[in-house]
Parts: C-alpha cells; structure tokens; sequence
C-alpha cells in the first residue's frame, strides 16, 4: 500500500516509527524522516500519529504490542509519557522530559536531544548567547526545560517566564538541586514582567517554547511589550508552523534577528 504522493511502499518488512503530539498534524517531521529512509534506501516508514493525553499509556503499550522501533514525542506528552517507560537515559532523566522512545525488543528508553538542537540551531545562525549573557524563556514544559539546560551548560544565565508560577518555581527547584549553573529568575507571563526582563543589561536571547501562535492559533502571540524589542535581541521561536508567527514577524519588524523552529527540529 503507497502513502499518495509520498512513494512510500509499506511491506510486512516495513519498520515503523513516528511522532505522538496533541494536535500533531502540523509536524513536519514525517516527510522530513521518511525523505531521509527513501533516500538511504531504508524501508522503514514514518507516521504522525495523534495521541489524547488521557490515552498516553495505552500509546505506550502499543509500542509494545505492535513493534514500532520507536517514536519521538512533542507537546503536550513529554512529561506525561514518564511513567509508563522503563528507563530514562541521564540526560532525560535530569530534565523530567524526554522526545525520543526507543523500543528494544520490547524494552522502552526515554531520552532528550531537544537541548543539543537547540544549541547547533542558534550556532548556525551564529547566535549562540555568551556565557554570563542572559536569555529569557517563555514556557516552564519539556522543551522549556531542555531548552534551560543547554543554556546554563553553557554559561548563560535564565529568566522563566510562566503564567503559572507554581510550575515555574518546581522547574527551578529542579534545576537548582540536580546541578550547579547559574540561578533560574522566575516571573510572571505578563507584559510588565517581561518588560524589566527584556530591559535588562545583558538580555541578548528571547525563547517561545510554549505553543502560542501555532498553528492553528496563528492570530495569537505571547504578552510581550513590543518597544522591549531591540536589534541586539535575537529571538528564537520553537514553532515551525506557520513558518513566521506572529512573535517572529514583531521582532524582525523591530530589527530582531529571528529564527523558527524548523532548524531546531533537523538538528535534533
């Protein structure tokens, strides 16, 4: 049977692997993987599929009982899936977050490579923060945390910005309890907040890791006060559809540098 269009032929040989999200139709990782396997002459298969967060462990044991290799995992599910794995590389495990489940033979690992393509993205936009530089990020979720973590490894110190605090602070806790780096500044998702943190000497990074403005909630984007926006500021937005959200367009419209999240996807 061909997926029309694409001339991917699934065979009972066919190995099967994808990506879970809520919503997940957006992604761009299926023609991405499954270009790469028709390219490499691998018959291996990619699929999105649209997993509710009340049914993630069933998800799970469907991994199991049909045999896919594995998934990757966007939002809402990269810390829900936790508990129905059987083990979480180191990595994944400091972060409480994972995007990649890997079945051995029935065996499911849990690891995290959002932080590392996060940091080659903004390295091939030559926008990698200095150390003692500051960057502020908006959202407290998994790719928040992945996203916090290569930043502090690397010398830059973070404001979270979150509209719940709660959340907000057990990611700093987490964080300031699991390794050394700088202290995690925690404040409101807010325009006033946000503004003195955009002020601030130092502030060369703006992070969107929550899922405002995509798709399709293109009208929307984040509290920010525009005239906080200056050219100095690079401004990195996780989403990849559409292509520009609002947030971006903003910011280049106030001489930003920008990038999506498309880069970050490839690299990961």
């Amino acid at each position: 049977m061909g997926a029309a269009g694409a001339g991917i032929e699934i065979r009972g040989t066919t190995q099967i692997v994808g990506v879970w999200g809520w919503p997940v139709r957006h992604s761009a990782s299926p023609p991405m993987h499954n270009a790469a396997f028709a390219a490499l002459g691998m018959d291996w298969a990619y699929v999105p599929f649209a997993v509710a967060p009340e049914r993630i462990g069933e998800a799970v044991a469907g991994i199991r009982a049909l045999g896919l290799r594995g998934v990757n995992v966007t939002v809402p599910l990269k810390e829900l899936v936790l508990p129905f794995l059987d083990a979480l590389t180191p990595r994944a495990a400091r972060l409480g977050a994972v995007n990649t489940i890997l079945n051995e033979e029935g065996y499911l690992t849990g690891d995290s490579t959002d932080g590392r393509g996060f940091l080659a993205a903004l390295a091939e936009s030559d926008a990698l923060p200095p150390p003692g530089s500051r960057a502020i990020v908006l959202g407290a979720g998994g790719s928040a945390r992945a996203v916090i973590a290569a930043l502090r490894e690397s010398g830059v110190s973070v404001t979270v910005a979150n509209r719940s605090l709660e959340r907000a602070h057990e990611l700093a806790a987490r964080f300031h309890s699991a390794s050394d780096g700088p202290l995690i500044e925690v404040i409101s998702l807010e325009e006033a907040a946000l503004g003195r943190a955009l002020g601030r000497e130092g502030a060369v990074l703006l992070v969107n890791t929550t899922s405002v403005g995509m798709h399709p909630r293109d009208a929307e984007m984040p509290p920010l006060p525009l005239e906080t926006l200056h050219p100095d500021l690079f401004v990195s937005d996780l989403i990849y559809n559409p292509p520009q959200t609002r947030l971006l367009a903003a910011a280049e419209a106030r001489g930003c540098r920008t990038q999506n999240g498309l880069s970050m996807l490839v690299w990961q």
